[in-house]
């Protein structure tokens, strides 16, 4: 990809805008993506559950409020990446809220995706990068994801700086006899970010830089 990286936090959800995540999550979907259904789906399969996680956007959602607002605590949060400034959408995550008092100190990332055509290419790598440097800039102690079992992922999100702090066998089911376990992941943010860890250290394997404007070369 020869375009730079260029992240949006809470963007405009147009229409258009609908339409690209839900075109990107079914394609990841098809490419065999854990990110809620089995393949093969159709975008109008897609498109219900998709509208429902676009309704919990909220607290700067479309508005420009800029990664240093938390905004509402019980709203949740929508991060795009393009190919450069007016290119086609790569990847897209959510920060979802837990909507509880107590837990209002950490997000959970939710639909975690990038085009399939762009992987291996670092675009993982600095998504997961921009969602923590924007969780650190909201000044949040921690991020949490899950994982659906046999995808090959732990290495991905150890790499990221993710620990595996638990797993629930068999509690997905993606056909009947194929049960897999439902990973939990945790990022303390009272660590290094990472593009500042070390030479060397586990989990920078492979250059990554980034900017605080949000684009990474």
């Amino acid at each position: 990809m020869a375009d730079p990286l260029v992240f949006t936090l809470d963007p405009e959800l147009t229409p258009e805008l609908r339409a690209q995540i839900v075109t990107l999550w079914t394609e990841v979907t098809n490419a065999g993506g854990a990110v809620g259904f089995v393949p093969p789906v159709t975008e109008d399969r897609v498109r219900a559950t998709a509208e429902k996680q676009f309704a919990g956007l909220g607290g700067g959602a479309g508005t420009g409020a800029g990664a240093g607002a938390a905004g509402d605590p019980d709203a949740d949060r929508l991060l795009v990446a393009r190919a450069g400034a007016d290119g086609p959408l790569v990847a897209v995550l959510f920060f979802e809220s837990m909507r509880f008092d107590l837990m209002a100190h950490w997000r959970l990332l939710k639909r975690v995706m990038v085009d399939p055509k762009q992987q291996g290419r670092g675009v993982g790598v600095a998504l997961l990068a921009e969602a923590e440097r924007v969780a650190r800039d909201w000044g949040l102690a921690g991020l949490r994801l899950t994982a659906r079992g046999g995808m090959g992922l732990e290495k991905f999100y150890r790499r990221c700086g993710y620990t595996e702090v638990g797993r629930v066998p068999g509690a997905i089911r993606v056909a009947p006899g194929d049960d897999r376990d439902d990973i939990t992941f945790w990022l303390a943010l009272d660590r290094p970010a990472l593009q500042d860890r070390p030479a060397g250290h586990a989990y920078m394997e492979g250059p990554l830089r980034t900017r605080a404007e949000g684009t990474v070369p």
